[in-house]
């Protein structure tokens, strides 16, 4: 279960790491062309955002289930 936590805290780390280096990206490039990627911002968003939302349920289910499995064992 530690392995887990450990996967699912890396790969939030990661999912915000890549939000901030395309959030710069875009910037500059609208800075620099004028032009601006709504429509790729908005799906690039939706996903990486999915994806931490997915990652802190199934954190939150995990804590809860952990607390109760706990709760059942104590004498």
């Amino acid at each position: 279960m530690r392995a887990t936590n450990r996967s699912l805290t890396k790969f939030i780390i990661f999912s915000f790491a890549v939000l901030i280096i395309y959030t710069v990206t875009t910037s500059i490039i609208f800075v620099v062309t004028g032009q601006e990627m709504a429509t790729l911002t908005t799906c690039f968003f939706s996903t990486f955002g999915g994806e931490v939302l997915a990652c802190a349920i199934i954190k939150i289910f995990k804590l809860r289930g952990g607390s109760r499995d706990g709760e059942t064992n104590e004498p």
